[in-house]
This record gives C-alpha cells, sequence and structure tokens, in this order.
C-alpha cells in the first residue's frame, strides 16, 4: 500500500538524516490524512487510486508554486518547489507521453462520436488515464482535437 510506503520512506529518511526530504514525505502523509478524514474514511483509510489523486493535487501545487516563485525573480525557491516535485512524483504512476495520450484522446473522441463536447471528452480521457497525465495536458489535447476535426 502507498502510504505504508511512505511510512517506511519517512523512516528512512530521518535514519539517513534526509530532513528535507523527510519533511516533504510528512507533508504528503499529513495530505492524506486529513483527505481522509475530509471523506470520514480515516478508520479504512484511502485506497491507492485516491492516495495517487492526493499526490498528483500536491503535486501540482509545488509545480504552481515554482512557477509563481520563477516570475517573481526568486529561482532559488522556485527550485525548492521543484525539488520537492520531484520527490512527489516518484510516488505517481509514470507520465503519459505526448503521442500515448494523444492516441488515447484519438480513441476517446472516436468513441464519443461527431458530436463530441468538449467536456465530456476530457472527462472521458481523464477517467481512462487517471493520474497519469496532467488536466492541462489532457484538456488542451482535447480541444487541439475537436478544434482541429
Amino acid at each position: 500500500m502507498l502510504k505504508d510506503k511512505l511510512t517506511q520512506d519517512i523512516k528512512t529518511a530521518l535514519l539517513s538524516g534526509n530532513k528535507a526530504r523527510a519533511e516533504v514525505l510528512k507533508s504528503l502523509k499529513s495530505a492524506i490524512l486529513y483527505e481522509e478524514v475530509a471523506l470520514k474514511v480515516r478508520e479504512e483509510g484511502l485506497p491507492d487510486d485516491k492516495i495517487e489523486v492526493v499526490l498528483a493535487r500536491e503535486a501540482k501545487k509545488r509545480a504552481d508554486a515554482a512557477d509563481l516563485y520563477a516570475k517573481n525573480g526568486q529561482q532559488e525557491r522556485a527550485d525548492a518547489e521543484l525539488a520537492e516535485k520531484t520527490i512527489i512524483e516518484e510516488y505517481l504512476p509514470k507520465q503519459l507521453g505526448d503521442e500515448e495520450l494523444q492516441t488515447i484522446v484519438d480513441e476517446t473522441v472516436s468513441e464519443l462520436g461527431p458530436n463530441a463536447q468538449m467536456g465530456p471528452a476530457i472527462g472521458a480521457v481523464k477517467a481512462k488515464v487517471g493520474t497519469s497525465a496532467d488536466g492541462a495536458r489532457i484538456a488542451a489535447a482535447v480541444k487541439a482535437k475537436l478544434v482541429g476535426s
């Protein structure tokens, strides 16, 4: 289970003296706990697929913060956020390449038919790829397909 792996990796990071990594992992565990409490599943815990959604959201937060820091000339802080994002991504499924994503978008739009709408198409693609592709990438690929058709 992903949550158990996080717990073990926190212990390993602390024992090896890697405080920065341990802090990132602790923040992830905290985000998972917060989600469990919000969904009232604290006792049974979240399944791994729901944990991946939480981790993907945390990775996106780090990427967005890094962009803001970079735009404001605070490159050191941006680099720190990107380093945290890299650690988080170790626990996420491998991201789909552009060609793989485009193939799934093409298949999904074909399944939806000639009158496919943007919202339902994006939702259908997200359901297929889960956390293997960022929502913005999915939306851009679906838009390109529907506008280009």
